[in-house]
C-alpha cells in the first residue's frame, strides 16, 4: 500500500476524477488505524467475510485474498485488470498509470 501512497499523485492523477478503494478482510478498526498512521490518501473498505474477494476472484484457497487490481472506466465497466497485481514489480505501476490515464481521457 505504501507504493500506492507514494505514487498516488502520479498514477492516480492526485485523486482528480479517480477513486481508489483498497479492500481487505481486515476489520474496519484495523484498516482505519493503519490508514491514519501511514497517511494514506485513499479509502479502505473492510470485507471481513471475503464476499467481495470471492465475487472478483481474489479469495484463494488459503483464505487470504490475492492482490487483484481493477480499474473501472467512467461507464462503469472494468477497463483494466491485473490478476494478480504484482506490487513489487515497477512495471506493474507503469502499466497501471497508463491504464488510469487512458481511461480518464477516454471519450
Amino acid at each position: 500500500m505504501n507504493a500506492y501512497r507514494d505514487q498516488y499523485a502520479t498514477i492516480f492523477n492526485d485523486g482528480k476524477d479517480v477513486v481508489l478503494l483498497a479492500i481487505s478482510t481486515d476489520s474496519p478498526e484495523t484498516l482505519a488505524s493503519w490508514a491514519r498512521e501511514a497517511d494514506y490518501p485513499f479509502t479502505f473498505l473492510s470485507d471481513p467475510d471475503g464476499a467481495v474477494g470471492r465475487a472478483y476472484g481474489a479469495h484463494s484457497l488459503t483464505g487470504l485474498n490475492n492482490r487483484n487490481l481493477f480499474v473501472v472506466a467512467p461507464d462503469g465497466t472494468i477497463g483494466y485488470r491485473a490478476v494478480p497485481f504484482r506490487e513489487v514489480d515497477p512495471t506493474a505501476y507503469t502499466a497501471l498509470g497508463a491504464a488510469v490515464d487512458s481511461l480518464a481521457h477516454a471519450p
